[in-house]
C-alpha cells in the first residue's frame, strides 16, 4: 500500500516564503495610502479654496458641486477635510519620531546600563507616566499658550515615559540572552552590542510603538484642536472642522461626519498596520 502524507495547510505559505496579509490590513494600508496622498499632494486635490467663502451658498448638503456640502461659512466641506489632512497628521508624526528617537535610546541605554541609570530612567518615567496627560496639556498650552506646537511639545514629552518602559523591557530581555554574552566576551563596546546587537533585535517593538504613539497623538491633537487649544484659527484641521460642523449639524451632518469618520479611520487603519507588522516580525524572528 502507498502511504498516504497529510499535508498541513501552512505549506503554500512556506513554499512562496510570503505570509498571507489579512484583508483589514490591507484595507487599512489603503486607507493610510490615500491619506498620504491627501497629505502630499492636497493642494492639487481640492476641488475649491479651503479658504474661500460663499456665504450665498453657506450651511448647505451635499450637492454636485459640493460633494459634503459646505460649513457655516460657505467653504466647501471636501476642500477643507483633505486640506485638514496635513495639519491633523503632521504634529503626531513629529510626536512619534519624536518619541521614538528619544525614548527608545533611553530605554535601551536602560535596560543596557542597568543599576543607578536603569533606576533613575525608570524612576523618571513612572513619575510622568503618573500624570493625566490630557490635563497637563490643556493647563500648559492654556496658560502658556503657544498653540499648536506647544501642544506638539507637551504631548511629545509625556509620551517618552511610555517608550522608554516598552524598549527597556525589551532590551532586557535581549542582554540576557546568549548572543549578548557572546559580544561581551569578545570584547565589543558598549555603543556597538546596544545599537548593533540588540536594536535591531527590538525594532518590532519600536516599531508597534512608533505607531501607536502616532494614533494617541492624532487623537490627543484632535481633541485639543476640538476644544480650541491645537491649530490656529481659520486652519483646516480635522478636530477644528469636527467643532466647526457643529453648528451646521442639522442641515448638513457630514460637516462633522467627514472629519470625525477622517479621525476614527486613520487611527484605526494604523492600529491593525501595527499590530500586523510587530506579530509578523516577532513571529519570522521566533522561527529564525
Amino acid at each position: 500500500m502507498t502511504d498516504v502524507i497529510a499535508v498541513p495547510q501552512s505549506a503554500p505559505r512556506a513554499a512562496t516564503g510570503r505570509p498571507r496579509v489579512p484583508v483589514l490590513v490591507v484595507l487599512s494600508a489603503v486607507i493610510a495610502l490615500c491619506v498620504l496622498i491627501m497629505i502630499v499632494a492636497g493642494q492639487w486635490l481640492t476641488p475649491y479654496d479651503p479658504s474661500q467663502q460663499d456665504l450665498f451658498n453657506a450651511s448647505s448638503g451635499p450637492t454636485q458641486g459640493h460633494l459634503l456640502g459646505t460649513d457655516s461659512s460657505g467653504r466647501d466641506v471636501l476642500s477643507l477635510l483633505i486640506a485638514g489632512a496635513q495639519t491633523a497628521v503632521l504634529g503626531p508624526l513629529v510626536i512619534a519620531f519624536g518619541t521614538v528617537l528619544i525614548g527608545a535610546t533611553l530605554g535601551l541605554l536602560a535596560g543596557w546600563k542597568g543599576g543607578i541609570v536603569d533606576s533613575l530612567l525608570s524612576r523618571f518615567a513612572d513619575l510622568m507616566y503618573a500624570l493625566p496627560g490630557m490635563l497637563v496639556v490643556v493647563v500648559v498650552v492654556g496658560i502658556i499658550g503657544g498653540g499648536y506646537w506647544m501642544a506638539v511639545a507637551v504631548l511629545l514629552l509625556l509620551s517618552i515615559p511610555g517608550e522608554i518602559r516598552m524598549c527597556r523591557s525589551a532590551a532586557v530581555v535581549q542582554a540576557s540572552l546568549p548572543y549578548v554574552e557572546a559580544a561581551r566576551t569578545l570584547g565589543l563596546s558598549s555603543g556597538r552590542v546596544m545599537f548593533g546587537h540588540i536594536l535591531p533585535n527590538i525594532v518590532p517593538t519600536i516599531l508597534a510603538t512608533f505607531l501607536l504613539d502616532f494614533v494617541g497623538a492624532l487623537l490627543g491633537l484632535s481633541g485639543l484642536s476640538f476644544l480650541g487649544l491645537g491649530a490656529p484659527a481659520g486652519t483646516p484641521d480635522w478636530g477644528s472642522l469636527l467643532q466647526d460642523g457643529r453648528s451646521v449639524l442639522a442641515v448638513n451632518p457630514w460637516a462633522s461626519l467627514a472629519p470625525g469618520l477622517m479621525i476614527v479611520l486613520t487611527a484605526t487603519s494604523v492600529t491593525l498596520i501595527g499590530d500586523w507588522v510587530y506579530d509578523h516580525y516577532t513571529k519570522r524572528g521566533e522561527q529564525r
